[in-house]
C-alpha cells in the first residue's frame, strides 16, 4: 500500500471539513468520523481493480490525518491549536517557542495571524528599511481673505492666488554592518519663502545588552553647521526604561550644547506615563499619560518650559471596520494661544492610509493638513487657509475633504480595487486549477466508492419512512435567465450527502463544504451555496444554506407546503 500523504495535501484547518466536525469537537468525535472515513474508503471493501486502486488512494488521504490518534487534543488544548496552524510539522517543533505555552488556543490563532500580517509588511521594506517624508506646504490665505481692490487693476487678477511656500524633504536608510551594530544614513533638505538649506546625518548603533543600546551621531549642513551627539537607551525594569540624549550643535554663533532625558512607565496594560527633561536654547519639562486600546487612544500633556508652555488633551476612536477608520480630535492650550484640531483618516488600500485634520487656532487661524501614508513613506501637505476665524473657511476645510474623498473613492479607488480583485481571483483560478482538478477527481471516485454504503442507506430510511435526498446542488445559483451559466457553476453532491445521513438526520458543522468527501469547488473566489430537496416522512422539504454556515435537517421550516 502507497505510504500516506503529507500533510502539505491536506489544507490546513482542512480536515475539519474533511471529518464534518466541529471546531470544538471533542476527541472521541474526531476519532469516530475518522474510522468512519476509513471503513469507507478501506481498499479491501471493493474487488474491482479500478475501485481499488481509487480507493486506496483516499485511504492514504484520509491517514494524513492519523496524528489526531497518537496525540490526545482534549488533554493539550495547544497542541490542537498548534497543529490547526502549521499541520503535523508543527507538532515535531522541539519546545515551540514560537508561542507561550500558556496561552489558549484562540490566542494562538491571534498570535499567528499577527506574525503573518508583520511578515508581509516586512516584505515590503527592503533591507535597507528605507524611510522617508515629503512634505509641501501651501499657502491658500488669498481663497479667504482677498482684497479685491489690490488686484483688480493686475492682469489675471480675478483669480485667487494659491502659492507653495515651503517644503521639507527627508529620507533614511539602515544597512545591518554586525549582529550587533547598525549604521543609519539620514538626510534632508528644507525651503522657506525662497529660503533654505539641508543637512546630512550618520549614527552608528550599537545593541550593548537584550536591556538596552547606544547611537552615536554625527551631522553636518549649511543650516545649522556641525552636530556631535549621543543617545542611549536603557531597560531599568520590566515596566520601566529611560533614554538620554545629548548633543553639541556647532555654528557661527559659537557651540550649544543640548539634553533630552525621557522616563518612561508601564503604569497598566495599556497606560504609559512619560516624564521628560530637555535642556538647552528651549529648556522645558514636560510629563504625559498616554492610553491606548483596542478601540481608543487618549493623550494628556503637559509642558513647562521656554518660550512654550502649554497643555494638550487628544483623543481618538477606532472603528473596528476593514478600512481602520479612526476619528479624532484635540485641544492645546498655551502661551502661543490656543488650538483646536478634528479630524479622521482610513485605509484605502492594502498598505496606505489617508488623513486629513482641520486646525482652528487664535491667533494661528484655519488649517487643513491631508497626511498619506504609502508603506515607509509619507507625504504631507498642510494647507493654510486664513489667519482669521471666518466659517467659511471652517466649514470649506471639513466639508471639501470629504467630499472629495468620496468622490475619489467611487470614481478611482473601488473600480481600481474592484479591478484588481478580479485579477488576483483570475489568477488564483489559473494557479490552482491543476489542484482543483486533482480535488474533482478525488470527489468522483469518492462518490462511487460510495454507492453501495448509500442504497444501504437509503433502504434503511425508506423502512423507517426516514430522511431522503432526492436532489442536491453546491456552487453559485444564478438567475434563469443565466441557466446555461449555472451548469458550470454547480456540482450534484446528493450521493455525498445521503452517505452523511445517520438515524434520519443529516448534520453539517459550520465550515466550507468544499472539503466534505465527494466535495470540490466549482467556482473559486466566488460565494456558494448548498440546496438540498430531501423526503422526510414522505413530505417534501427544500432548503438553500450559505457555504460555511451550519446545516441541520430535517426541519420543519424547510417544509414545502403542498398547496404551493
Amino acid at each position: 500500500m502507497a505510504p500516506a500523504l503529507e500533510d502539505d495535501e491536506i489544507d490546513n484547518n482542512d480536515y475539519y471539513s474533511l471529518l464534518n466536525v466541529r471546531r470544538e469537537a471533542t476527541q472521541e468525535e474526531l476519532k469516530g468520523s475518522y474510522r468512519r472515513l476509513c471503513m469507507l474508503y478501506h481498499p479491501d471493501k471493493h474487488r474491482d481493480p479500478e475501485l481499488k486502486r481509487q480507493a486506496e488512494q483516499l485511504f492514504n488521504l484520509v491517514l494524513g490525518l492519523h496524528v489526531i490518534y497518537y496525540h490526545d487534543f482534549d488533554l493539550d488544548p495547544q497542541l490542537r491549536a498548534i497543529y490547526d496552524i502549521y499541520g503535523k510539522r508543527g507538532l515535531d517543533v522541539e519546545g515551540w517557542e514560537v508561542v507561550e505555552r500558556k496561552r489558549t488556543p484562540v490566542e494562538i490563532r491571534e498570535e499567528f495571524e499577527r506574525l503573518q500580517r508583520e511578515r508581509e509588511e516586512r516584505r515590503l521594506q527592503q533591507r535597507t528599511n528605507p524611510k522617508g517624508m515629503i512634505s509641501v506646504g501651501v499657502d491658500a490665505t488669498d481663497l479667504f481673505d482677498r482684497y479685491e481692490e489690490d488686484y483688480k487693476d493686475l492682469p489675471g487678477g480675478g483669480f485667487p492666488h494659491v502659492e507653495i511656500n515651503k517644503m521639507h524633504i527627508s529620507q533614511s536608510i539602515e544597512a545591518p554592518l554586525t549582529t550587533t551594530d547598525t549604521a543609519v544614513l539620514s538626510g534632508s533638505l528644507s525651503t522657506h519663502n525662497g529660503n533654505g538649506g539641508g543637512n546630512i546625518n550618520l549614527a552608528l548603533r550599537r545593541v550593548t545588552s537584550a536591556k538596552g543600546w547606544g547611537e552615536v551621531e554625527f551631522g553636518a549642513g549649511d543650516s545649522h553647521g556641525p552636530l556631535l551627539g549621543m543617545k542611549i537607551f536603557r531597560n531599568l525594569t520590566a515596566r520601566c526604561f529611560v533614554t538620554a540624549q545629548c548633543g553639541l550643535q556647532f555654528s557661527s554663533r559659537g557651540v550649544r550644547p543640548g539634553c533630552t532625558t525621557v522616563l518612561a512607565r508601564h503604569l497598566d496594560k495599556n497606560t504609559m506615563g512619560y516624564l521628560q527633561w530637555r535642556w538647552g536654547t528651549q529648556s522645558s519639562m514636560n510629563t504625559s499619560i498616554v492610553r491606548d486600546t483596542k478601540t481608543s487612544h487618549f493623550t494628556f500633556a503637559m509642558q513647562l518650559g521656554i518660550p512654550h508652555s502649554f497643555m494638550m488633551m487628544s483623543y481618538q476612536y477606532k472603528f473596528q471596520d476593514d478600512e481602520q477608520t479612526k476619528v479624532k480630535g484635540s485641544i492645546k492650550s498655551g502661551f502661543f494661544g490656543t488650538v483646536v484640531e478634528y479630524g479622521a483618516e482610513r485605509k484605502i488600500s492594502r498598505h496606505s492610509v489617508l488623513g486629513a485634520t482641520v486646525s482652528v487656532g487664535v491667533p494661528q487661524g484655519v488649517s487643513l493638513k491631508i497626511k498619506l501614508n504609502r508603506a515607509s513613506q509619507t507625504y504631507f501637505f498642510p494647507i493654510h487657509l486664513t489667519d482669521q476665524l471666518l466659517p467659511s473657511a471652517v466649514f470649506y476645510a471639513t466639508v471639501g475633504p470629504l467630499i472629495f474623498y468620496l468622490a475619489i473613492q467611487r470614481l478611482i479607488i473601488r473600480p481600481y480595487v474592484r479591478a484588481q480583485q478580479e485579477q488576483d481571483l483570475e489568477k488564483h483560478r489559473e494557479s490552482s486549477a491543476s489542484d482543483i482538478a486533482r480535488k474533482k477527481q478525488e470527489a468522483e471516485s469518492a462518490v462511487l466508492l460510495m454507492q453501495e454504503s448509500v442504497r444501504r442507506i437509503i433502504e434503511t430510511e425508506e423502512s423507517r419512512m426516514g430522511l431522503i435526498i432526492l436532489n442536491a446542488w453546491y456552487g453559485k445559483f444564478v438567475t434563469d435567465n443565466s441557466r446555461r451559466h449555472e451548469r458550470a457553476k454547480v456540482i450534484d453532491v446528493s450521493v455525498p450527502l445521503q452517505c452523511l445521513v445517520k438515524d434520519s438526520k443529516l448534520i453539517l458543522t459550520e465550515a466550507t463544504k468544499t472539503g466534505l468527501p465527494g466535495f470540490y469547488d466549482p467556482c473559486v473566489g466566488e460565494e456558494k451555496s448548498l440546496k438540498v430537496l430531501y423526503q422526510f416522512r414522505g413530505v417534501m422539504h427544500q432548503v438553500l444554506s450559505p457555504d460555511g454556515e451550519a446545516l441541520r435537517i430535517p426541519k420543519q421550516s424547510h417544509r414545502i407546503d403542498a398547496d404551493t
